[in-house]
């Protein structure tokens, strides 16, 4: 548990005056959340510090070699398999880039992923509940691009698993919880 703990301590330092998408939630809440996701389906704690930093690398000044010598090379590269290329692509262009990178990713870079990805949806789908189809407005590109990249990733997260490792059940609550946020699409 001490690198769960270290990893909560590093985060909340690292996103530090970072706050959740137009709002005044406190940015490290997510990735604590992500953790608790994978630390109840039983991940191992070094996977559990990797999702704890997931956004480091992207979000912060964070760099891999600081990472690297704080956490090791083994949480380092699980962050890094997390983390978007450069904020300057187009965001189609990151997602896809994403995208076709989960397809190929190993078992422990996907389960971060899907509770990476669960987490947002859930918030969104909270969201949607109180303020309707204004949540769509936080966003660069709206429900229908949204709903395209939440179903690409889930398809790439599925990719090149074992019949056992698929049925993960993290798996199962992202397919769930896309399907009610974007229940309106056919």
């Amino acid at each position: 548990m001490k690198v769960i703990e270290k990893a909560v301590e590093y985060a909340a330092y690292a996103h530090d005056k970072q706050y959740r998408k137009k709002s005044n939630l406190p940015y490290v809440s997510h990735p604590i959340t992500v953790g608790f996701y994978l630390l109840k389906h039983g991940v191992r704690e070094e996977v559990v510090a990797a999702s704890i930093l997931h956004d480091v690398l992207e979000d912060t000044a964070t760099t891999y070699s600081e990472l690297e010598e704080a956490f090791g090379v083994e949480i380092a590269r699980l962050v890094e398999g997390c983390s978007e290329p450069e904020k300057s692509m187009v965001w189609e262009e990151r997602k896809k880039h994403t995208i076709d990178y989960l397809e190929g990713a190993s078992f422990e870079i996907k389960q971060i992923a899907c509770a990476d990805k669960l987490h947002n949806l859930r918030t969104i789908l909270i969201e949607l509940q109180n303020d309707g189809d204004l949540v769509w407005e936080k966003f660069s590109r709206g429900r229908e691009k949204q709903g395209w990249y939440y179903r690409s990733i889930l398809a790439s997260l599925l990719a090149n698993l074992t019949d056992e490792q698929r049925e993960w059940e993290l798996f199962k609550e992202l397919e769930e919880t896309i399907d009610k946020v974007f229940m309106k699409e056919s």
